[in-house]
């Protein structure tokens, strides 16, 4: 794949999108950076629908990592993330909600999209950034 990007001003700074660079065995993968706040967006789809089921089987799976704004939690031995705060879940379902108008009603196909907080820079929110990179894929 060949890399792409884009750009755009947008509250006076700059929005950059590159595609084709990272992630290459997920079905789609987006970067999306918004002042020093980077985001990437991974999108997997299954191949075959899913059996008789009556709903549209996505999953939006959001995370935040410490290393993200600066911080490494634990000792020296336990540098673990742990499950996910409350805010991280409320964003998942705020991007699920946001993107799952965009496919046809009709699909049945798995799809995962994992959203991975890169860095934070204290300024821009990563919420928005990670609707723009989700709903790009």
């Amino acid at each position: 794949m060949e890399e792409k990007k884009w750009s755009l001003q947008i509250g006076g700074r700059e929005l950059n999108i590159s595609t084709g660079l990272l992630a290459k065995q997920a079905s789609g993968a987006v970067k999306v950076s918004y002042g020093d706040t980077v985001v990437l967006a991974t999108a997997v789809m299954r191949e075959k629908a899913s059996g008789n089921m009556g709903y549209f089987p996505l999953m939006v799976d959001y995370e935040e990592r410490y290393y993200a704004a600066g911080k490494i939690k634990g000792s020296r031995f336990i540098k673990r993330e742990g499950r996910p705060s409350d805010e991280a879940v409320l964003t998942g379902r705020m991007v699920d909600r946001t993107i799952r108008p965009l496919f046809n009603g009709r699909m049945r196909n798995e799809v995962q999209v994992i959203i991975t907080v890169l860095s934070i820079d204290g300024e821009n929110d990563p919420d928005i950034v990670s609707m723009i990179a989700a709903s790009y894929q």
